[in-house]
């Protein structure tokens, strides 16, 4: 394995590392169906997991660590970007926010 793909491997672990940590905040809320994200996660789609969590987490007022495992898995991911059209660009600016609003609560 080159040093390149070795990065990417250990870039992809941490990333899922931090997804994984955020996932357990909904455990235990009712009526949380996570399989389309378990689903991305078990194909390594680790952008799309990213949103669908930042999708369902929107109006449940998770708290601040949830949040920051979010961050630290966009940050790992590179989704923070000025470019009109990055993909995920929606969610990691969601992310963002949601990350200030429970910084401020918290």
């Amino acid at each position: 394995m080159t040093h390149d793909r070795a990065a990417l491997a250990a870039s992809w672990k941490r990333t899922r590392t931090h997804l994984d940590s955020a996932r357990a905040y909904f455990a235990p809320l009712p009526g949380i169906d996570l399989s389309t994200t378990t689903e991305f996660l078990d194909h390594n789609e680790l952008g799309l997991a990213f949103d669908c969590m930042v999708h369902l987490a929107d109006d449940l007022g998770l708290p601040l660590d949830f949040w920051r495992h979010m961050d630290r898995a966009a940050r790992e991911m590179r989704l923070y970007s000025d470019e009109p059209h990055m993909p995920h660009r929606e969610a990691a600016a969601s992310c963002l926010r949601h990350l200030a609003a429970a910084s401020e609560r918290d």
